[in-house]
């Protein structure tokens, strides 16, 4: 398919449209000058050829003339045939049912004759033993003594040869088709050479395009002449150079904001520190404080450990923008792994898990742990219970799936669930977690990967209903032996 895509695209390329312009216009206009010029010079040979023979006719005939008597005998129908034929030629005399003999096939015509009865000089071009040739009628008149003159029945015809006329009309119709073969030729020549002169530019000026999209943001062009492929690159060059700057200074801002965030969120480390250690205490006095002053205790609580999570996913996220998170990669049970996970957090018994064991891949068990948790802690806020977990394997994948039985995710957010601080609901102000779960999630699962393959986190919905979060992990086929 790729092939016959590229021959499409060769095809219908520019160098293949200028080569067949330029081909269509140098055989329409040859076959239009030459066509016009052998008709207009075919013309004028037949016609000279034409008043030629009449005019020889004509002065053939004046020294026959008068007739001393008719009807003429055979003998003087031969004799007149015979001084009337010459090397250019034959003629045929005919009176009435009387013709003179000699000429064999019959060369006459009923067209021919028929004007020729009606007393007109004619001619007519037939084909005569496979040859082209000029046929010529006329009647000979006889005199009145009143100086008047009548028709007299007696019809001569000449024949001549049109073979060298044909051969004339041959080599001009050589000629021409000659002539037609250069102007292709040459019209193919250059519809080349204005390939070369466009495509050139318009080449450079893709690759300049793929390079600049590749974010080689110092692409230019050079500029050759002042015509409009010379303006389209002082374009490109200027397009370019302003979005060299505007990248430039995205990038200084958004490396600033990195900056700020990460530094803002180590500084609040240490004050949550501080926090941390004084709403544990007030967790411990929540329950002996009175009314109003239990319940600011526990919020106070809740709101700490809330930021501290919320410091921490920022310094997470901060790692993974400037490139510095690394993987601490051990051999995994991954049953036994998110079997741990589960039963830390207290889901153990809430979870319907499907884990063969005997699985064991080369992960980072800590990102891992990070990701089922925020899987399984995803579908129980924004799903419905039961929640499933299943893991399966093959020699290069490790998938773990968990699914529930919620509503399911909406078309619309689908594209947007593993976004930074993305909510579904643009309603509420407050998310129930740090709205950055499910985008480190994303990011711990593409930091695995062995050799060109990269993990991956994909969201969907279940054919029968609920939301679908599917994780896969590259695996090294030497740990595949336990797979199941």
């Amino acid at each position: 398919m790729t092939f016959w895509r590229r021959l499409a695209a060769q095809v219908s390329g520019l160098r293949v449209r200028l080569l067949l312009a330029f081909a269509l216009l140098g055989v329409t206009t040859t076959a239009v000058v030459a066509s016009g010029s052998y008709i207009q010079a075919r013309t004028v040979i037949l016609q000279q050829a034409q008043d030629a023979a009449v005019m020889s006719l004509t002065d053939q005939l004046t020294k026959v003339y008068p007739i001393a008597e008719l009807p003429p005998t055979q003998g003087e129908l031969d004799n007149l045939a015979q001084r009337l034929s010459d090397r250019e030629g034959f003629a045929v005399v005919v009176y009435r049912d009387m013709r003179s003999q000699g000429s064999d096939p019959d060369p006459l015509t009923p067209e021919l004759r028929r004007d020729v009865g009606d007393g007109l000089i004619a001619w007519q071009r037939v084909s005569f033993d496979g040859q082209p040739a000029l046929l010529i009628g006329t009647q000979l008149r006889l005199d009145r003594p009143d100086g008047t003159s009548r028709p007299s029945g007696l019809e001569v015809y000449s024949v001549r040869s049109l073979v060298p006329e044909q051969q004339s009309i041959d080599r001009l119709a050589t000629l021409a088709w000659l002539t037609g073969g250069l102007s292709l030729l040459l019209a193919v020549l250059l519809a080349l050479l204005a390939a070369r002169g466009v495509l050139r530019p318009v080449r450079d000026l893709g690759r300049a395009a793929r390079r600049l999209g590749e974010g080689d943001l110092t692409t230019r062009l050079t500029v050759r002449g002042v015509d409009e492929l010379a303006d389209v690159a002082r374009t490109f060059n200027d397009t370019a150079g302003t979005l060299e700057r505007q990248v430039g200074e995205l990038r200084r801002m958004e490396s600033d904001a990195r900056r700020f965030v990460a530094d803002v969120s180590h500084e609040l480390r240490t004050p949550l520190a501080a926090m941390t250690a004084v709403t544990d205490v007030l967790d411990e006095e929540a329950d002996h404080l009175p009314g109003d002053a239990g319940r600011a205790a526990r919020l106070v609580s809740q709101e700490t450990q809330n930021l501290t999570q919320l410091v921490n996913d920022l310094i997470e996220v901060s790692r993974f923008d400037s490139g510095t998170a690394q993987l601490a990669l051990d051999d995994v049970d991954v049953a036994a792994a998110v079997t741990a996970t589960l039963r830390i957090r207290g889901w153990g018994d809430r979870v319907r898990a499907d884990l063969p064991p005997g699985v064991v891949a080369r992960l980072d068990p800590r990102r891992l742990d990070v990701i089922v948790a925020n899987l399984v802690g995803n579908a129980f806020r924004h799903g419905a219970e039961p929640v499933s977990v299943r893991l399966s394997a093959d020699p290069d994948w490790v998938t773990i799936e968990v699914s529930d039985q919620g509503p399911g995710l909406d078309p619309e957010v689908l594209p947007h669930v593993f976004d930074r601080f993305y909510k579904a609901d643009t309603a509420r102000t407050r998310s129930e977690g740090s709205g950055l779960g499910l985008a480190i999630s994303w990011e711990n699962a593409r930091l695995h990967r062995h050799g060109e393959r990269h993990g991956s986190l994909v969201a969907g919905n279940a054919p029968g209903g609920g939301a679908v979060f599917t994780l896969r992990l590259p695996r090294d086929p030497a740990d595949a032996g336990g797979a199941r």
